[in-house]
């Protein structure tokens, strides 16, 4: 009888256990307009930083181990490939913005 709730107990804590990845959102039309070469620089930067921390987030650690267990990582793995869909979308988005809002601007040295 132990053996079955802590079987229960395990199943469930393990649907829970799916990774909480940083989401980060399309570029918005008022987004587009308001930004300038060097805001453009830094939202860049930000979606980089979203990117590492999704790597840094997918690293293998206990909720790795859970979510296999509770479904066979898919979760973690479908959760993953969104969040880095929408960083790289976002990231497209902005280096597009950029290019046709500062291709004549001039950047400082080891900016974008």
């Amino acid at each position: 009888m132990k053996k079955k709730l802590l079987a229960v107990a395990l199943m469930l804590l393990a649907g829970c256990a799916t990774k909480q990845y940083p989401q980060a959102p399309a570029v918005t039309a008022e987004e587009a307009a308001a930004f300038d070469c060097r805001v453009l620089d830094q939202e860049i930067a930000s979606a980089r930083s979203v990117q590492h921390e999704i790597d840094e987030t997918g690293r293998f650690d206990v909720l790795t181990v859970m979510g296999f267990v509770g479904d066979f990582g898919l979760g973690n793995g479908i959760a993953k490939s969104r969040a880095t869909g929408k960083a790289q979308a976002r990231l497209h988005q902005l280096s597009q913005l950029k290019a046709a809002q500062c291709a004549g601007a001039v950047t400082p040295a080891g900016a974008g």
